[in-house]
């Protein structure tokens, strides 16, 4: 055997309920004023909600307006499942007692961001890494994908059935790989275990969770033919035996504790920070996309199985300092990844300008996207999301030539 693992979190779970409610005051923001420079954090903890940070925008903003956006953040998410929690188990938005505490930008930080030439100066020094495996169709690792499709099938569950199961709740896979190299060569076996941890009703049993969950997996999620066979995948469903106290009222909640579970489950290195909470002027989120999406396009277009990128950035300066690719020793070419580096950095911009203006950043919606649902699902793997549109594969094609 050779093992990997990755796990991930419903919207439900508080450090996402955090996220969430970033990125909402992102999305309104933004839908606002375009030109919005905002950083703010949330923290949960049994019925109390903090929300800090710095904000600089022409928008009607109030402690009203963030706190109105709070509680609307989490009566999306679910809460609360008004069938089978008491107060004592759940939390009720409308109930909850928040804190705003946000002030402007420090103007020394927008000097650097806002250029004369319109330019966007990166919002801060830092690293990003996209990343990019062929094991499966959607250039996502094996473990973190199939985590995530179980998450969505139980927590959709759990929306149409609140008298069963919470909005809270955590998913876990484990791939054998056979042998080092099989990893190495993106070539995934099986599925040997499977982890879930569902918030659940009084009157639920440990019996009849552990039975729905197995239900629910094997009826829906759609496994590639021979990674799953029922009799040899071991399952750990609520492994204390009960899971009822749940949400922020169980366990607090921050902003940006999830960013394994939001990108890459493991498989590849973090940057310094995290995506959510922040406008598209922090290269934390929109040069994460930026990585990403040349990571894609290297394997989508044959350049190798894997591809690991990294982009670096100093505070006020639009060009990244670096771009570095890392093919992990599956080249299919015989370019070097220093030459692809050289040429990748000379080919695209990669400024915050550039990304943001090829991927839309400064303009979320229902119709393009909203930060907020990216937060819920992942920053990265979903084929709607601007930054995994495959749109320059014929220049990556021709380096192979």
């Amino acid at each position: 055997m050779y093992l990997f693992t990755s796990e991930t979190v419903s919207a439900g779970h508080p450090d996402k309920c955090a996220d969430i409610i970033a990125d909402t005051i992102v999305d309104t923001l933004l839908q606002s004023d375009p030109k919005s420079k905002v950083a703010t954090e949330t923290f949960l903890s049994g019925n109390h909600i903090i929300i800090g940070g710095e904000v600089k925008t022409t928008a009607a903003t109030s402690e009203a307006f963030y706190k109105d956006i709070a509680r609307k953040a989490l009566h999306n998410i679910g809460y609360p499942e008004r069938e089978g929690f008491g107060r004592g188990d759940t939390l009720y938005p409308d109930e909850a007692d928040i804190h705003v505490y946000i002030s402007e930008q420090s103007p020394d930080i927008t000097i650097g961001v806002e250029k004369a030439d319109e330019e966007i100066g990166a919002g801060d020094q830092g690293i990003m890494f996209g990343y990019a495996t062929s094991e499966r169709d959607d250039y996502m690792p094996t473990a973190l994908a199939y985590a995530r499709e179980i998450r969505d099938v139980l927590y959709a569950y759990a929306l149409q059935h609140p008298e069963t199961f919470g909005v809270d709740l955590k998913t876990q896979v484990t791939i054998d790989y056979g042998s080092k190299e099989n990893f190495d060569n993106c070539n995934p076996i099986r599925v040997a275990q499977i982890v879930v941890a569902i918030s659940h009703s009084e009157k639920t049993t440990q019996k009849e969770v552990q039975q729905l969950v197995k239900k629910l997996i094997i009826e829906n999620v759609k496994f590639k033919e021979g990674h799953f066979d029922e009799e040899h995948v071991v399952f750990y469903i609520n492994n204390t035996g009960r899971f009822v106290r749940h949400s922020p009222i169980a366990d607090s909640g921050l902003t940006g504790r999830k960013v394994v579970c939001d990108t890459y489950g493991g498989y590849a290195p973090i940057g310094g920070g995290s995506q959510s909470s922040k406008d598209y002027s922090k290269v934390d989120r929109s040069a994460l996309y930026a990585a990403r999406w040349v990571a894609k396009h290297i394997v989508a277009a044959g350049l190798a199985k894997k591809a690991l990128v990294q982009l670096a950035y100093v505070i006020a300066e639009p060009i990244p300092i670096s771009v570095t690719v890392d093919t992990q020793h599956t080249a299919l070419t015989d370019i070097k990844d220093e030459e692809l580096s050289i040429k990748i950095a000379a080919q695209f911009p990669l400024t915050p300008k550039w990304i943001t203006e090829k991927f839309g950043l400064d303009r979320p919606s229902k119709e393009h996207f909203l930060y907020a649902e990216v937060a819920a699902k992942g920053q990265v793997g979903y084929s709607e999301y601007p930054w995994e549109q495959l749109d320059a594969l014929d220049w990556f094609k021709k380096l192979k030539q």
